[in-house]
Formats: C-alpha cells, structure tokens, sequence
C-alpha cells in the first residue's frame, strides 16, 4: 500500500464514534463508524481475547497433523497441507484484528457477528485433520465461508453507515471477500494436483483485497492497538507450542520409563521459546506503524512468525517421538523440524521488528547470525535442539549486552556534551 494520511474521524468525548460518556448506557444498536487513530488507552477488548483463544484449537490441530505427517516421513505433503491451512487460519484473523482496530463499536450486533466467525473458526478446526489425511476441504472451506461472509456483512454496515469514499472502501472490501470466496471452490472442485496450484494463485489475490479497497480511503487502525494484538497473538502461539511439547515428553516418559532421551530437548526447546519470546518483544514496534505500506508489510509477515512459531512445537513433538523410537525419521529430520522454523522465525522478527531498531552492525548481525548458527546445529545429532537452545539464549544474551553498552556509551556522552555546550 501507499503511504497515505489517515482519514478524518469522528471523534466523541470518549474517543469512541458514537459511544456514550462514562456512566451512560449504551444503545444496543449503533452505527459503525470509523474510531479516531488517536484515541488513549486503546486496550483489546474481551471478545477479541476470546476471540484469539478459540483460534488456538485450529492451530493446534495444524500442529497435530503436522507431527502426524513429518513423523511419517511425509514432510513435503504435511508442510503443504500446513502452509495451505495456515494461510486459512491467519487470514481470517487478521482480517478481523484489523476491521476491529478500525469500527469496533462495541454493539450487540457486532458481538453477534463475531461469534459467528468463532463459529467459523471452529467449524474449519473440526475439518483440519480431513484435509491432512484425505486431502478433503469441504470443511475447512466451509468454516472459512462462515468467517468470510460474517465480516462481509460487517463492511456493509460500515458502508451503510458511511458515505463518499469511506463507503465505497466498505465495499471493495465486501465484494473482493466475496468474489475471493468463491475462488476458494476450487478446493472442492479441482483435482488434488491442482489445489496447491490454486492456493499459489488465490493467496496473494487475497492479500490484494486490502490493497485495492484501501487505495483512495485507509482504514483509521490503531497503531497501538495493533501492535498489543499481533503480540497477544504471539504469546497464544507460543504458549500453544509450550504445550505441545510438554504433552510430548509426558508422552515419551511414559510410554518409555526414560527422562534421559526427552530432556534435551525439553531444555534445548523451552530455551528457544523463552528467547523467541524475548526477542519479540524487547522493541515498541507501535512506533514503526506509521503508515499503510509499513504497517500492512508488516501485518502480512506475521503470517511467517506465527506459522515459524506454532511449527516449532510440532518440531518438538516430532523432536521427541524420535528420541523415544516412535517416529519413522532420521535424527536429522527430526533435528531439522525444530531448527529450521527457529531459524525462520528468528530472521523474520529481525526483518519485521529488529532491524528498525538496531544502531551498528554488531546489533544488525545478532539475530542473523544466531538464524545461521541455529540451522548449523541440525547436524548435532540428538543434541541438536539443546544446542539450538543455546544459540538462542546466546544471542538474547549478546543482543542485550550491546544494547547495553550502547547505553552507557551515551550516558557518558551526554554529560560530556553538556559540558562543551556550556564552555
């Protein structure tokens, strides 16, 4: 998208189009009008927390079959298949996080609405494992229609309740939702060759929709806002990938009476959680998003942290079920399914995040360095997680070092320069 100055808005003393002052009851019908971008304490809200948490069962169901294919040794296929749902799941997320940090009101309608693409959420989790299997999407499609038509109607109402170009954004966004939908039948209809095919060419023309409809009106998102959602989504993945793991060594203790195998990697992957954790947000990234080009190349990166993420506790689990004998793969698979989405998710938080706020070469290099280091370490056989740990804790350890030292540098020039300015 192009840089572009946000949209006039109509602001209430509350911040909120159309809320009341505190201490007012609300009408439970209310127009959806656009909120101001400058508004304090934006904060998410309970439906959006409730929101993000059901979405953790489709992902966790992604991670099950994930495991399930890459320890058959189908990884091509399960990575597919996992890309293609992925896709799905965070799509329809951010679709929503960004239509809410802009119109949320709030309204009994609204709240209907988003339950129903919960709905939808759950509808495309129930029909994950069908698709990794037996390569049917009809009910991953339909949960994926659920979510698409509910927010279909929602830029509706943003375009009955708005006017000039603010109404004919609401509705690109509608059609092209619309129009992308039935695109998205190819699933059902064409032969299995084709999908991925498909999915190549209906993934970016999504990633379009936005694009196009924005072009004349930007939507008035909220940089703050959106910063505090991608990161709660984070955690959630994280938090998701802890569990995974965790299940995996319970798993591996007791069907084999041994902690010595899964420990390693018990270490070596709570390592690399905590320093993934770490590096995401040790930098305000609200302060990057100031426009739309930044801000929506921001938002589609993510699509990498959070699939990077959420495949490094299937990594885990893949990692472990190995080590115990319960897996038909190498250790070198098994090493790589943990160590290359750790690489991936550490060079893409660099790109997205980092790099903004790094001043040196030593600070640029930390984070690349260790995605490099990290990949070096799948071939340490069964100690190739553990060491992949390390290399992430070593390089949250450095980069803080230097930050560090970059601050006392400055401290000491301060008063130096203080001291010139006044001889």
């Amino acid at each position: 998208m192009t840089p572009s100055t946000p949209p006039p808005t109509r602001p209430s003393p509350s911040g909120t189009p159309d809320s009341p002052a505190p201490g007012r009851r609300m009408k439970p019908l209310r127009r959806l009008t656009a909120r101001g971008r400058d508004e304090t304490h934006r904060v998410a809200t309970p439906l959006e927390l409730f929101f993000d948490l059901c979405f953790v069962v489709a992902i966790a169901q992604a991670g099950i079959q994930l495991v399930h294919a890459v320890a058959e040794s189908h990884a091509g296929e399960g990575i597919l298949n996992y890309a293609m749902v992925f896709f799905a799941i965070w799509w329809a997320w951010m679709n929503f996080t960004w239509f809410a940090s802009a119109y949320d009101n709030d309204d009994v309608l609204y709240r209907i609405v988003t339950l129903v693409q919960i709905s939808g959420v759950l509808v495309l989790a129930a029909g994950v494992s069908r698709a990794f299997e037996d390569h049917e999407f009809m009910a991953v499609w339909l949960g994926y229609v659920i979510m698409r038509c509910a927010l279909s109607s929602q830029w509706l109402r943003v375009a009955w309740s708005a006017e000039g170009p603010e109404r004919t954004m609401a509705l690109r966004y509608a059609g092209g939702i619309l129009l992308c939908q039935i695109g998205w039948l190819g699933l059902l209809i064409l032969p299995e060759g084709g999908r991925a095919w498909l999915f190549l060419v209906m993934a970016p023309l999504e990633m379009c929709v936005p694009i196009y409809a924005e072009k004349d009106h930007p939507t008035s998102w909220h940089p703050h806002h959106i910063a505090e959602r991608y990161g709660l989504f984070t955690i959630i993945v994280l938090g998701e990938t802890i569990a995974a793991a965790t299940v995996a060594v319970k798993s591996g203790i007791e069907k084999n009476d041994a902690l010595g195998e899964p420990l390693p990697i018990a270490v070596g992957g709570l390592l690399i959680v905590f320093a993934a954790w770490w590096i995401y947000f040790v930098v305000p990234i609200h302060g990057h998003l100031r426009s739309n080009r930044q801000s929506f190349l921001w938002g589609y990166g993510h699509y990498l942290v959070f699939a990077s993420a959420a495949a490094i506790g299937a990594g885990l689990e893949v990692a472990v079920e190995q080590a115990v004998g319960e897996a038909h793969l190498s250790t070198l698979a098994a090493s790589a399914a943990v160590t290359l989405p750790t690489a991936l998710y550490l060079l893409t938080v660099w790109a997205l995040h980092s790099r903004h706020f790094k001043v040196g070469l030593a600070q640029q290099l930390v984070l690349p360095v260790a995605a490099l280091l990290v990949i070096c370490c799948t071939f340490a056989g069964e100690w190739a997680v553990l060491a992949a740990g390390l290399v992430s804790a070593l390089a949250v350890a450095t980069g803080t070092t230097l930050t560090a030292r970059l601050v006392a540098r400055e401290a000491r020039e301060s008063p130096a320069r203080a001291s010139s300015a006044v001889v």
